[in-house]
């Protein structure tokens, strides 16, 4: 009975340990801890991080500042330098992120935000996060690297620039999808998950934070203005019930009219 009982302590014992080293970084899947996050990839600083440099990562930074305004590009440079401050303040996570993933995720998130004229990555009836996903994955799979990718690191793309504004969601998938995910929202809501003052300013001074909030807010109302059916009992409907006329929504009805 001893033995028994000293064993399920050590149990005990090691589980909260091992919850405790992760609760700064929220929800974490369950799955196995592989060594894909140790993977040898060439680097290079920005804003005082280590990131990785490889040509599609490179591409995908390119791709989206021809796809974005500057205020677009600067966000998500952020997002994904956040992100990547957080695999590396937690030992789970730099063993278990992708790191590449990681990055076009992070560095494609909002190519649904695209202004452009008949821009063909935005659709009339999908989410921007939706169209952004779609976008993303047909620039990899358009790449040269990426069409060496293995499906699986194309669904995981996917889906956290899909779900990168469900919280409620996101933070219950895989943890490449979470911490994309949670770069973002340091964006908008200041260090955590053990990110320090200091290394949080030092991004903001690479790649300044001055035009988020204009930027952020012209782009919604934009949204509303011209996606209306796709802002609808999303986080984006009280842009869309303050800027845009006659913007209604009863019951299960979408809209019964979109401009006077």
């Amino acid at each position: 009975m001893f033995t028994i009982r000293l064993a399920f302590g050590l149990r005990l014992i090691l589980a909260t340990l091992l919850f405790s080293s992760l609760a700064q970084a929220g929800p974490i899947s369950t799955g196995h801890v592989s060594d894909r996050g140790q993977r040898a990839y060439p680097r290079r600083t920005l804003g005082g991080v280590s990131v990785i440099d490889t040509p599609i990562v490179r591409a995908a930074e390119t791709f989206a500042r021809q796809h974005g305004q500057d205020f677009v590009y600067k966000h998500i440079m952020r997002s994904w330098l956040f992100g990547t401050l957080i695999i590396q303040h937690n030992e789970t996570l730099r063993a278990t992120v992708d790191p590449e993933v990681h990055a076009v995720a992070a560095i494609l998130h909002d190519l649904g935000w695209d202004q452009t004229d008949g821009s063909p990555m935005v659709s009339p009836e999908r989410r921007f996060e939706v169209d952004g996903a779609i976008a993303a994955r047909d620039f990899i799979r358009s790449h040269s690297h990426g069409k060496r990718w293995e499906e699986r690191r194309v669904q995981l793309v996917w889906d956290a620039i899909a779900l990168h504004t469900q919280d409620s969601i996101a933070l219950f998938k895989e943890v490449d999808v979470q911490v994309v995910q949670k770069g973002v929202v340091m964006d908008f809501e200041g260090p955590k998950f053990g990110v320090t003052e200091d290394e949080y300013a030092a991004v903001a001074r690479e790649f300044p934070r001055d035009d988020l909030q204009h930027g952020v807010n012209e782009t919604i109302t934009w949204l509303c203005t011209t996606k209306p059916k796709s802002t609808y009992d999303t986080w984006m409907q009280p842009w869309g019930e303050h800027f845009v006329p006659n913007y209604t929504a009863v019951g299960s009805r979408v809209f019964d009219r979109l401009l006077s």
